[in-house]
């Protein structure tokens, strides 16, 4: 098997079943092909499987989708909605963990599997996990919980998002080696999660250099055992949700801090944390940082 190249970034619930425990699982991914190249614009054959307790543990569950990916090399896809294989992904019980997915993709958009990957579910979707467990918690703004402090809640506090404890970086660039256009154009919450996808596959490979969304795509925290490791660079709207609450959450050393929205080739946002302001500024300047996660 050739060295997996696609870049896992996230795994969400689903937004159209939030009323209820959601029995689907967005996936997102950067496909880069067996000479790095990335694979955009084109249909890809994908198998997703999950395995229990270790990368090579019982197979519990196992489906196959065609996606197709973005100009950026992103494709996003739905687990729980593709062709079922084996298993049942509404009774998996995720209290039963730890759970490892395995994803093997075919360039072509067919079932000749020659990228293959195994990585450790750092933290269950969370209302998944409570279906399984038996209740369903909800969360304040203010809570320390999933790594870091929640300072933004929705549907009755049971989804929300979580800033880190302490800033990743207190001056770091936008871009990595180039400043041309990467079309991280998303906003509202959830939108930083693609942006951070879309960024580091445009600008990952370009020179080696850190930067603002290659440092939160790389952060993780370990807590009680478990640790979390899916977090990203906030969308526009998501970094002023965390100004809203930045004495609740605290911690804050700089003035500047970067989001991932781009604004054109050469600017992308930010937030002043001394008045709230966001500008369009240059990607060369030199910000801070702080990851966000959602659960």
């Amino acid at each position: 098997m050739k060295k997996i190249y696609s870049i896992v970034v996230g795994l969400l619930m689903t937004a159209s079943v939030f009323a209820q425990a959601p029995e689907k699982m967005s996936y997102q991914a950067v496909i880069r092909n067996s000479s790095n190249a990335l694979v955009a614009s084109s249909k890809v054959g994908m198998k997703i499987s999950f395995l229990q307790k270790t990368d090579t543990g019982t197979v519990v569950y196992v489906e196959t989708q065609t996606p197709t990916t973005n100009v950026s090399g992103l494709v996003s896809i739905e687990i729980g909605s593709g062709a079922v294989v084996s298993g049942n992904f509404t009774n998996i019980n995720w209290a039963n963990g730890p759970y490892f997915i395995k994803t093997e993709t075919d360039p072509s958009g067919g079932t000749s599997y020659t990228i293959t990957g195994t990585s450790q579910l750092l933290s269950v979707p969370y209302a998944l996990y409570a279906k399984t467990a038996g209740n369903v918690l909800r969360h304040s703004v203010g809570d320390k919980f999933g790594g870091g402090i929640v300072f933004y809640v929705y549907d009755d506090g049971q989804h929300g998002l979580i800033a880190a404890l302490a800033d990743q970086s207190t001056g770091i660039r936008w871009y990595g080696g180039s400043i041309t256009n990467t079309c991280a154009r998303g906003d509202g919450v959830g939108a930083g999660l693609k942006n951070t996808a879309i960024i580091i596959a445009n600008q990952g490979s370009v020179d080696g250099n850190s930067f603002a969304a290659r440092i939160c795509n790389e952060y993780s925290v370990t807590v009680d055992g478990v640790m979390y490791g899916d977090w990203y660079l906030p969308s526009k709207y998501e970094l002023n949700l965390l100004y809203a609450q930045k004495t609740v959450v605290g911690g804050f050393a700089v003035n500047g801090y970067w989001s991932s929205t781009e604004n054109a080739g050469n600017n992308a946002w930010a937030q002043y944390f001394n008045d709230g302001s966001q500008h369009s500024d240059f990607k060369g300047y030199t910000y801070g940082v702080r990851a966000v996660r959602a659960f």
